[in-house]
């Protein structure tokens, strides 16, 4: 928690809802901005975490290679600081949530459990503090900025977006239309 490190009042809002009560348009979202594998992924994206050591070689910007199965094992299990040894046990756990729970449930837990503003965690607060609605009423675009403001929601935020933001909203409303649906539509329907 960034509060505590900074040495500022711990201030959290956070209701869990079930996956049902989240905007079918957030999951995609997420999926277009952080993961767009995370359906087919065992849990890792060896071509984008090839791509990441390639271009630290080459001098470039550190790119996250992380999936969302990643970023949920790595939020409910380990803590926040990088290390190998969090890297390490972060494979652990992933591995292990990829085995145990469904695409759906580690999609569930994920969009409860980040943290997408100072002290904002999980979809459910998000849309009661910045966009004063619930989970299930977001809008395609209001989640298309959610999922803008996640490499850093602290810095970013997506009740009063930037135009850098707007231009991160602008490209993953295109890529939500490329992807395939999340979660899948059950055979027979």
């Amino acid at each position: 928690m960034e509060q505590m490190k900074d040495g500022e009042e711990i201030k959290l809002k956070h209701t869990w809802v079930p996956f049902e009560k989240i905007s079918k348009h957030l999951p995609m979202a997420v999926i277009a901005s952080e993961d767009n594998k995370f359906a087919t992924h065992n849990g890792f994206d060896f071509q984008a975490i090839q791509l990441a050591i390639e271009e630290s070689q080459e001098g470039k910007r550190n790119r996250g290679a992380s999936t969302i199965s990643q970023q949920t094992a790595k939020n409910v299990f380990l803590w926040p600081e990088s290390s190998w040894l969090r890297k390490g046990f972060e494979v652990y756990f992933t591995v292990l949530i990829e085995t145990l729970w469904s695409k759906q449930r580690i999609m569930e837990v994920y969009l409860n459990s980040i943290e997408m503003g100072k002290g904002i965690y999980g979809a459910e607060a998000t849309a009661r503090y910045k966009f004063h609605t619930t989970a299930k009423k977001l809008s395609r675009g209001q989640c298309a900025l959610i999922a803008a403001t996640l490499p850093n929601p602290i810095k970013f935020d997506s009740a009063n977006p930037s135009r850098y933001i707007l231009r991160r909203q602008a490209k993953i409303l295109r890529v939500m239309q490329l992807i395939p649906k999340f979660p899948p539509a059950k055979k027979g329907k």
